[in-house]
C-alpha cells in the first residue's frame, strides 16, 4: 500500500490544521493506522493511532487537542489538530500497519508560529 499525505503546514499558535493521508487501496484490515511526528535530533513519536480492535491511542502531548479519524470509504485517515502550540512544530508522518508491513506517508512539515 502507498500513502499520500496532504495538508497545509503553517499556522499561528492557537490555530488548527487538518492533515490527510490517502492509501492506494483499502486499509479495512489494517492492524493499526495513525500518525507519528518527528523533530530534528529526536525519535519519531507516535501521537495518534487506531487499532483493528477499536482501540484509540493519543500521546499525552496531544491528548484533548488532536483527533484522528478514519474514512474507510475514501481509504483516508485524518489528523485534526486544534489549539496548536509551537512545540507541535515537527514533521508529521502517517502510517498503516497491515500484512506484516508498515507503509509510511511522505511526511508533512508543520510549523506553528508563536
Amino acid at each position: 500500500v502507498q500513502l499520500v499525505q496532504s495538508g497545509v503546514g503553517e499556522v499561528q499558535a492557537g490555530g488548527s490544521l487538518t492533515l490527510s493521508c490517502t492509501a492506494s487501496r483499502s486499509t479495512a484490515y489494517a492492524e493499526s493506522l495513525g500518525w507519528y511526528r518527528q523533530t530534528p535530533g529526536k525519535q519519531r513519536e507516535l501521537i495518534a493511532a487506531i487499532t483493528r480492535s477499536g482501540i484509540w491511542h493519543y500521546s499525552d502531548s496531544v491528548k484533548d487537542r488532536f483527533l484522528i479519524s478514519n474514512e474507510s470509504a475514501k481509504n483516508t485517515i485524518y489528523l485534526q489538530m486544534n489549539n496548536l502550540k509551537p512545540d507541535d512544530t515537527a514533521a508529521y508522518y502517517c502510517y498503516v500497519r497491515m500484512e506484516l508491513r508498515t507503509a509510511w506517508g511522505q511526511g508533512t512539515q508543520v510549523t506553528v508560529f508563536p
